[in-house]
């Protein structure tokens, strides 16, 4: 048994004791002595400590060893202990030094750390935050650990005449434009320190750590990719946590310390022009980060209340970017022939529908982008403006002076447009204009939130539209998901046996009326070859695994899953019928329709896809 373990063995097996009974057996005070200010083995500690202090019997730094000695806290040498290279990796000699602890080592996947005040949680939250692992603190002599710590730090210092290694370097800001998250947090912790542990303190302050922290937790999402950034705190002294949205799903970035959240939260709510002084109601705001740095990026702030008078934030980081053309959206071969030719219909209306966060904006713009030539007069009204594009006239809505989807939609068509772009539909007069729009010579495009194309009929109906009007007007719906693609680098292919084919044919065909036959063909089709046609003995599927290149998890971006629904055959009769919504969907599936479901098993015998996440499509 090392020596760390030794100790901790020892303090496990003592038992505890009164603060008095403390006192004396480390011979800060005698029974007499504590006899004289009438203090009993069996008095409360918290009277006994206000005694204590009121006498001047002992120092505030005997009374915390005496406080650690009554709850059996280890006690060790810090002169002579051991450091444990791990411990070094967790917590380095700069941050020793700025929180005067002595790292020690790991047991069972905790830290242990010396201090000659190891009852402060505060001290133990921020050394959990730094170590991004849980931190326990044992008890060493103050003296010990300063002389431990400047003979470390002779060691440790630069032979050239440099500058003391014990400065952090890492938070000069002109010297290092890259800079290190948990140096920023260390350092705003020290400046809420010595500043009195103010709710707001530094937040205006524009050399404050809070500031860096809070720029540089924008950098970090957006070079990672990050779609959002949730900030969630928690009441009392609980640490709160910064998540980052990635590829879809929500990963950890970094803990932060109860003393911070509110700095954090405020500066957040100054950046984006928001009333920091509020905090019963939600509020809605932007930052422009150009402002702050020169990266060219907007976000979208959502302040939410919640509990003990706590506030959440998620902000959505909305990259001013070019479309993605629409080969790279992930459309087959099929659908991608039939979005092109109904972007290139002289008018109607085009829709695209699926939850929040599936791209559909994204979709829309590549269809702009497909036909935007010199020759056509496009007109976007959009909240907020994401993608911009040349040729484009964009215009931002917003509700609050009286520019909503519907006004702007009224005000292009006085501007002579070809396409109008309309960025959702979202209540009876927005669809109205639409239709409208589309039945006089404009081709209009907008989205809608609905699960599948078939729906998106019957939700416009359900807003009150005429349905001679609507089935005239109607093009096409695409009805969209995204999920993760699987890493190209790692991905593990298995082939699958024959009772595992035919399981996956019967899912494929499942609630359609299509023969397994048929299912059998459309995914043989899909599945790649490398000599001639694939037989059904062929047919594989892959799996995640994780390597280096995806941070481990097996997938690396996302891809998006499609069912595009045309009006053609009987499509227009069945809409202005009032048809079903069952009715819609068989119709479209006889036309010809790959159904989401169908979209994404085709996916998967692809290789581009797992099972697990197709199945998140319409499970």
């Amino acid at each position: 048994m090392n020596e760390l373990g030794v100790l901790l063995l020892e303090a496990r097996i003592a038992p505890f004791t009164s603060l008095a009974t403390s006192l004396v057996d480390l011979k800060m005070a005698d029974v007499e002595s504590l006899a004289k200010l009438h203090l009993k083995a069996s008095d409360g500690n918290r009277a006994a400590e206000l005694t204590l202090r009121e006498s001047g019997l002992v120092t505030e730094l005997e009374l915390e060893h005496a406080r650690s000695h009554m709850l059996s806290t280890p006690e060790v040498d810090a002169l002579a202990f051991q450091v444990e290279p791990e411990a070094l990796d967790r917590l380095p000699w700069s941050v020793a030094f700025k929180h005067h602890v002595l790292p020690l080592g790991l047991d069972h996947g905790v830290l242990y750390a010396a201090s000659p005040t190891p009852l402060k949680r505060e001290l133990e939250l921020q050394l959990n935050v730094i170590a991004d692992c849980i931190v326990s603190l044992v008890w060493a002599p103050k003296a010990q650990i300063d002389r431990r710590l400047a003979l470390e730090s002779h060691a440790q210092a630069p032979q050239n005449g440099g500058p003391d290694n014990a400065r952090d370097t890492h938070t000069d800001t002109s010297e290092h434009p890259q800079l290190d998250v948990h140096a920023l947090l260390t350092e705003a912790l020290i400046e809420m320190k010595s500043a009195g542990d103010q709710e707001q303190v530094n937040a205006v302050n524009e050399s404050s750590s809070v500031i860096k922290l809070v720029n540089q937790m924008i950098i970090d999402a957006y070079e990672q990719k990050a779609s959002d950034i949730h900030i969630e705190t928690n009441a009392g002294d609980d640490i709160s946590r910064v998540r980052f949205r990635k590829d879809g799903d929500l990963e950890d970035y970094l803990l932060l310390p109860f003393s911070l959240r509110a700095a954090v939260v405020s500066r957040i709510k100054i950046m984006s022009r928001l009333d920091i002084s509020e905090r019963r109601r939600p509020q809605d705001g932007k930052i422009n980060f150009n402002e702050f740095s020169d990266i060219k990026l907007e976000l979208r702030v959502a302040i939410l209340p919640t509990h003990d008078n706590l506030e959440d934030v998620v902000m959505r980081l909305l990259a001013s970017s070019k479309p993605i053309p629409l080969q790279q959206l992930g459309f087959s071969v099929r659908d991608d022939r039939i979005i092109k030719r109904l972007s290139e219909r002289p008018f109607g209306l085009i829709l695209a529908c699926g939850p929040t966060g599936s791209g559909k904006t994204t979709t829309l713009h590549s269809l702009l982008a497909h036909i935007n030539t010199d020759n056509r007069k496009i007109w976007t009204a959009e909240d907020p403006i994401e993608i911009t594009q040349k040729g484009l006239r964009q215009l931002q809505v917003n509700p609050k002076i009286g520019v909503t989807f519907a006004t702007a939609m009224r005000a292009f068509l006085r501007a002579d447009p070809d396409v109008i772009m309309i960025g959702e539909v979202r209540d009876e007069e927005t669809a109205r204009v639409c239709i409208e729009a589309s039945l006089t010579g404009h081709l209009v495009l907008s989205t809608l939130h609905t699960n599948s194309a078939a729906e998106s009929v019957i939700r416009l109906l359900d807003l009150g539209m005429d349905p001679l009007n609507f089935g005239d007007s109607l093009i096409g719906i695409v009805a969209q998901r995204l999920v993760r693609s699987l890493c190209k680098h790692c991905a593990m292919s298995k082939v699958l046996l024959r009772g595992e084919y035919e399981s996956l044919v019967h899912e494929y065909i499942g609630g359609t009326a299509l023969t397994p036959e048929e299912g059998h063909k459309r995914l043989l089709a899909a599945a790649p070859s490398t000599s001639g046609a694939p037989s059904a003995s062929q047919v594989s599927t892959c799996h995640a695994v994780g390597c280096e290149h995806c941070g481990g998890r097996g997938y690396k971006g996302r891809t998006g899953i499609y069912e595009v629904l045309e009006n053609v055959g009987d499509m227009k009769h069945k809409i202005q019928a009032r048809a079903p919504t069952s009715e819609i969907f068989a119709e479209a599936s006889r036309a010809g329709m790959r159904t989401l479901r169908q979209d994404a098993l085709e996916k998967v015998v692809a290789g581009l896809i797992d099972l697990k996440q197709a199945r998140s499509v319409y499970a």
